[in-house]
């Protein structure tokens, strides 16, 4: 097709956005949403042409059918997912109070697909998460709906924690309750759903005492926080979701809520760090296990010892400065490609992590020293 052609054809598809007829414009959004899907050119040609802020007009009509409302969501969704510059175009055209004002609508379904298009929007690094914030009814309303689905409790969390970026973010969250409201997802069956929760508590958390002092006492099926965090640490459970819950403790740690000789932290915390460092793991997990690790353990001198001795972690680290590997073990050249780009973050994570381990004590400075003249390789 040329672009005359995907021109004229997305004309088209605007152009029924306007049929008098209630049950042609409902077959030509849900046409619409069949077009756009993985279509990039598509996307930006029915924004360009002007589609946007007429599928907010029917959204928001309550003369449509919630069945039109729904599909009108779903589209905006899907435009979402193309490039930053459509979140723009989408945030431009005034998106998030048109989906906010529609979770205020009764209909589950609809609720849902807002939402999802809420998370999308939300979650590109295009858009102000202070616009969460702007409507003091919002963040109340959206606790409320976490009860209504698993789906409403996934977008919700997921909405939450890419848009608590700062201090008063945090306290806003604290005060409606997010604690009590999200605690009970740590034990949602759905996967999903557990990691969305787990990653609001570890943003909640962040260098913020209120809320870290307040987790060490919440409770969750009658098993203590910690013990859930513990829980989700261990080996069987997927990588990510080790690695969030280590941040959680490391968080909760920091901030004076659990002490750092506790068995949770020197038992299950440092450890679960340390095999985050390893070489079987991916680049990005070795980065925040080392950048963790080195946060956790950089005002106290016996996890620094602990640490130093623990899994040949020093030696380890000296692998972080030996990227690539030797060519043989490449077998995957797309990994090599990306690993390659993101060498350098590994190098810093590397260096944190030996600035922490040595801040306060001469024989782990020494340690580190020797491991480094031996094993340091040039690049």
């Amino acid at each position: 097709m040329t672009n005359m052609e995907v021109t004229a054809t997305s004309r088209h598809y605007v152009d029924r956005l306007f049929d008098p007829d209630p049950q042609k414009v409902l077959q030509g959004v849900i046409d619409m949403k069949n077009a756009v899907i993985g279509n990039n050119k598509q996307k930006a040609n029915l924004i360009v042409l002007g589609a946007v802020p007429r599928l907010l007009y029917l959204l928001q009509q309550g003369s449509s059918s919630s069945e039109l409302r729904a599909e009108c969501a779903v589209v905006l969704g899907s435009l979402a997912m193309g490039t930053e510059n459509n979140i723009k175009s989408l945030v431009d055209c005034h998106i998030i109070p048109a989906l906010l004002q529609g979770l205020l609508c009764p209909d589950l379904i609809f609720i849902e697909a807002c939402l999802r298009c809420l998370r999308t929007v939300f979650i590109s690094p295009v858009t102000p998460v202070q616009l969460l914030y702007t409507d003091p009814t919002v963040i109340p309303h959206l606790m409320s709906l976490l009860s209504r689905s698993q789906r409403t409790q996934e977008y919700i969390t997921q909405i939450f924690s890419h848009c608590c970026k700062t201090p008063e973010h945090q306290t806003v969250l604290f005060n409606h309750g997010a604690i009590q409201n999200i605690a009970p997802l740590l034990i949602s069956p759905s996967y999903k759903v557990r990691m969305q929760a787990l990653k609001c508590f570890s943003v909640l958390a962040y260098e913020n005492t209120q809320v870290s002092m307040t987790l060490v006492n919440v409770l969750v099926d009658e098993e203590l926080l910690s013990q859930v965090f513990v829980r989700m640490m261990q080996r069987d459970q997927p990588i990510d979701m080790q690695l969030t819950a280590a941040k959680c403790l490391t968080y909760m740690c920091r901030a004076g809520a659990i002490r750092t000789d506790d068995s949770c932290i020197v038992l299950k915390t440092l450890p679960c760090l340390v095999r985050m460092c390893s070489k079987e793991r991916l680049l990005e997990e070795r980065v925040e296990g080392a950048e963790t690790l080195a946060y956790l353990m950089e005002p106290d001198v016996e996890l620094q010892r602990i640490a130093s001795v623990t899994d040949h972690l020093v030696a380890m680290l000296a692998d972080y400065f030996k990227y690539p590997s030797s060519v043989s073990a490449i077998t995957d050249i797309k990994r090599l490609d990306h690993d390659l780009k993101h060498a350098h973050e590994l190098r810093q994570a590397a260096f944190k992590l030996y600035a922490s381990l040595g801040s306060n004590d001469e024989d782990i400075r020494k340690k580190v020293a020797f491991t480094q003249q031996y094993t340091h390789t040039p690049t």
